[in-house]
């Protein structure tokens, strides 16, 4: 009885690790290709604001962090850094800075979903026309499956 107790906790055990391993790996295998640096450089010629991700929020951690410059365009939002990987992100923008999970379901209704954020080293998310990028001042990247706060960055 005990031994199959064990083997029961050993096997439950392996397959939660491995499910765990499979959320972390599956955005990283089907994510597409970043964008390419002179791409990203072309587009924060063309951008109006900047802020830079960093990874000492309150709410950043190991596994759900950003870092580098954000830049925030009319017609697009682009990062030329890196985001820890993860499924489902969204990129929002905010009227007021936040770095933790509470204050972005405080100030989720007044904040306004751009896109989906696909790649992890580089992104380009375009910004739809109905967008006025000075009515706020942060870009917010947020994992909607989870509920988890990544990164922020304020822009003006």
């Amino acid at each position: 009885m005990k031994k199959c107790i064990v083997l029961l906790i050993s096997h439950a055990l392996a397959l939660a690790i491995g499910f765990a391993g499979g959320i972390y790996a599956l955005p990283i295998l089907t994510a597409p290709l970043a964008p390419e640096t002179a791409v990203i450089e072309t587009k924060a010629k063309k951008a109006k604001f900047s802020g830079e991700f960093r990874r000492n929020l309150k709410d950043s951690d190991s596994l759900h962090w950003g870092e580098g410059k954000v830049f925030v365009g009319k017609d697009a939002i682009s990062l030329m850094g890196e985001l820890a990987p993860g499924p489902d992100y969204k990129l929002y923008l905010s009227p007021e800075f936040i770095d933790n999970e509470q204050d972005f379901e405080r100030l989720k209704p007044k904040m306004v979903q751009v896109g989906d954020v696909k790649t992890f080293k580089n992104f380009i998310v375009p910004v739809p026309s109905n967008i006025n990028i000075k009515s706020y001042n942060t870009v917010i990247i947020w994992c909607e499956s989870f509920g988890q706060f990544i990164t922020a960055a304020r822009y003006r």
